[in-house]
């Protein structure tokens, strides 16, 4: 039932809608006027205030059968960078990619497109259907700062599927980790490095002293530490009086999460003591853990679509946070499906058009009744 020429053309022209994180601007008001002529009532929160920017969460209500509960969908509309003057190219074998030059954007123009042509074909075929909501983000890349600020009063389903994952379609994740960030800011004492190097305290060996103790990669089976910026110094013949070390930890146990944190912390504290340095820590969190159940009703209509459809469904956890981080965390179940985005983050990334396809007939079924 899938229009797939339909399905393509409306891709390949949102991909070329510049749409970095808290640059929405333009993809929301091109959604905003799609949502509208599929009959949806349509509100933009105001999420860009919280940012200083000019563009909110776009939320939309398409009502469905009476006595059927709602069900949310949700992607982000936000890339990552390089996401300037995308091009999209399909090829012979139904693969579309960027032009080498850029990220592609189907992260998450996939899902975007899915939901999209899902509701279209629904009205055409004049498919009885649940009330239908829809969130279109801003700023998931960015930590899911849009959805962290919506007005969740607003939404009327228990239970949501967040179009954000790679791999096959079929595949879904029920359980996503927290992500902590820190910031480790060590202060020591600039001297000559020439002429008097022992009366300087030197914050760069100081940080990569407390580095070496610190195990990265995998500390378990369920927990990741990275890090991933150092900066310091202001000259070579400089004893460096500051550095600054930023990283993660990543796990789907919040408790495992806080504990390697507080691990890092007192690593970074005890090497500064030793050395006479003074050390700030701060810390932030992306997004907090959550696991659904496997019986679930989220989860057991996702499967029996999926069936019914003749896909394969695998279950599987992620260790990328998504919107449906902070939907756990407003009471809404939720899942994240594949939607047929590969190789993302990168000018690599690619989608297929049979993957798009399987993607909206997934969506047609799960709201269908």
């Amino acid at each position: 039932m899938v229009n797939r020429e339909r399905l393509i053309r409306e891709f390949m022209s949102l991909v070329e809608i510049d749409s970095e994180s808290f640059q929405e601007r333009k993809m929301a008001d091109a959604l905003k006027e799609i949502l509208l002529d599929l009959g949806f009532e349509v509100i933009e929160d105001k999420a860009g205030c919280y940012y200083n920017t000019d563009c909110g969460n776009i939320y939309g209500y398409l009502q469905g059968e009476p006595g059927y509960e709602p069900i949310l969908f949700s992607a982000h509309m936000d890339t990552v960078a390089p996401g300037r003057n995308k091009k999209a190219i399909l090829h012979e074998d139904g693969t579309i990619t960027s032009d080498g030059s850029t990220v592609l954007g189907a992260d998450d123009l996939s899902g975007i497109v899915a939901i999209l042509e899902a509701v279209r074909v629904i009205k055409e075929q004049r498919l009885k259907h649940r009330s239908i909501e829809v969130l279109f983000t801003i700023a998931e890349e960015a930590y899911i700062r849009g959805s962290e600020v919506f007005d969740y009063s607003m939404i009327k389903s228990g239970q949501a599927y967040v179009l954000d994952l790679s791999g096959p379609v079929g595949t879904a994740a029920i359980a996503a980790p927290s992500v902590l960030s820190f910031d480790a800011c060590i202060k020591g004492r600039a001297s000559h490095a020439g002429f008097a190097p022992e009366q300087g305290i030197n914050a760069i060996k100081v940080a990569a002293e407390a580095i070496a103790q610190i195990r990265q990669g995998w500390t378990d089976d369920n927990t990741t530490v990275n890090i991933g910026l150092i900066e310091g110094g202001k000259a070579r013949n400089i004893v460096s009086d500051e550095c600054t070390v930023k990283g993660e930890v990543r796990s789907l146990s919040h408790e495992k999460a806080e504990s390697e944190l507080l691990k890092i912390k007192n690593t970074f504290a005890t090497v500064a003591e030793k050395y006479m340095a003074k050390l700030s820590f701060d810390t932030g969190i992306g997004c907090l853990a959550y696991s659904t159940d496997c019986e679930h009703p989220v989860v057991k209509r996702y499967i029996d679509a999926c069936q019914k459809l003749g896909y394969e469904s695998r279950l599987i956890n992620t260790f990328g946070g998504s919107d449906n981080n902070n939907f756990m965390r407003h009471g809404i179940t939720g899942i994240v499906m594949a939607c047929g985005m590969n190789k993302v983050h990168s000018c690599n990334e690619y989608t297929h058009v049979d993957e798009l396809e399987r993607c909206c007939n997934i969506v047609i079924k799960l709201v269908t009744i």
